[in-house]
């Protein structure tokens, strides 16, 4: 599984680049900066292949930053199984209805995530999911196919920035490789390569071998969320 993660770490690393290029092309209009936390807000679903990243950076930190998120996490995923009693331990969305994730991740929750530190900046930035990595910036394939064509109300204010073919990556395949790995760790770990299973920030800092264990796999694969 480590070797899985190691070439994950890799995937993500290419896409800071691509942000890192953006960034410094078009500085005068892309507001993301250091500490700018503006998006770091509410739930949003996340591969158990993100999970697994970021809880090796979790980890890694002091024994007291770790309780003092864990606690956070914990208050988070308490009131979200009160108010829907399907989702427990070790909380995966997929056994769930669809209608149901967007009821407990509205767009206009802001809650700090967890990981957020008193500084606005993340605690395990160098482990974060792939859609933090993303946030921002309209997401064109080299070809041309916009499959995510909504950007940050901070960055490009008064410009269009669909147009820009020098913010273009190829997307597609970036994604290929990650479901490729994604379902390689499946394998590796359940014995079967399904291609989803998500779950949330909140819960990823509390997996280990007994969560993991619990994990009820999808009974049929479904388009992604």
């Amino acid at each position: 599984m480590n070797q899985i993660l190691d070439q994950y770490g890799s995937l993500l690393k290419e896409v800071d680049t691509w942000f890192e290029t953006c960034l410094a092309r078009h500085a005068d209009v892309i507001a993301c900066h250091h500490g700018c936390s503006e998006c770091c807000r509410g739930l949003f679903d996340i591969t158990l292949l993100d999970a697994l990243y970021l809880k090796r950076g979790f980890d890694q930190l002091p024994v007291t930053v770790q309780q003092s998120i864990q606690v956070k996490a914990a208050g988070r995923l308490h009131n979200l199984t009160v108010q829907w009693p399907n989702f427990t331990r070790p909380w995966t969305l997929n056994h769930i209805p669809e209608i149901q994730w967007d009821e407990m991740m509205p767009e206009e929750d802001e809650t700090p995530c967890p990981l957020l530190s008193d500084q606005g900046t993340c605690l395990v930035y160098a482990y974060r999911p792939m859609t933090c990595r993303l946030n921002g910036i309209p997401m064109i394939d080299t070809n041309g196919e916009e499959l995510f064509d909504e950007w940050c109300s901070l960055n490009f204010v008064d410009d269009d920035p669909i147009g820009l073919v020098d913010i273009r990556h190829p997307f597609n395949d970036l994604f290929t490789q990650e479901l490729l790995l994604f379902r390689e760790l499946m394998r590796r770990i359940f014995g079967r390569a399904v291609s989803e299973l998500d779950t949330i920030i909140p819960a990823a800092v509390f997996l280990d071998g007994d969560s993991i264990a619990m994990i009820r796999l999808p009974e049929q694969e479904r388009v992604s969320h």
